[in-house]
């Protein structure tokens, strides 16, 4: 098992994950975000290379080509996909990672790279999903209705995840996400070679 750490954050759209995976970067800076790739335009506020690295659809395409993804998924006709490169470069330098993605790019990555730690975040009810969905005010209402619906599709994935936070409070939330991190930061079989060097 890699000395590093990458936790997998995924929920269906309106959970809040972002502002929860924001709070972990923000109290554990050693935490690394691994940066996704989308062929979708930013949106208000959205930073190239700190929110996701926007690239054309072609782009994309060539990308794919190129085997450079260890996982990409389509998305209410977007594409988005995860760096081979950053997660290799993850193991071989034993950093610890943060990936914010859906459901099937987490399965993805479970089967390729061992030792992830997979969280899957709710939002307090079915309700205030479709509530929060609304309140975006950029969508509309057949876009509502879709994701609500893969949000449906999504939470049967949730069995295969290691913990779940409920989101009915964004501080709360986020201060549950740093627990998970600091406790698998202090499992035995991390610290293996520190204990190795206590005992000498």
């Amino acid at each position: 098992m890699s000395k590093g750490l990458f936790i997998v954050v995924s929920a269906p759209s309106g959970a809040g994950k972002s502002s929860i995976c924001q709070g972990l970067i923000k109290a554990c800076p050693d935490i690394k975000f691994s940066v996704s790739y989308t062929s979708r335009s930013p949106r208000p506020n959205e930073v190239d290379g700190k929110d996701y690295h926007f690239v054309s659809r072609k782009e994309f395409q060539q990308k794919i080509d190129r085997g450079e993804f260890i996982e990409w998924v389509e998305n209410y006709g977007h594409l988005y996909g995860s760096s081979k490169n950053f997660m290799e470069e993850f193991v071989r330098k034993d950093h610890d990672v943060l990936l914010d993605i859906e459901p099937r790019g987490a399965r993805k990555i479970k089967r390729e790279f061992k030792g992830g730690v997979y969280v899957f975040v709710l939002p307090p009810s079915k309700a205030e999903l479709l509530n929060r969905l609304k309140k975006r005010g950029h969508e509309s209402g057949a876009a509502i209705k879709k994701r609500y619906e893969q949000a449906e599709s999504e939470l049967k994935e949730i069995v295969w995840y290691d913990y779940v936070i409920f989101n009915t409070d964004l501080k709360k939330a986020i201060n549950q996400l740093i627990a998970i991190y600091q406790a698998e930061k202090c499992k035995r079989i991390r610290l293996r070679d520190a204990i190795k060097e206590f005992k000498k």
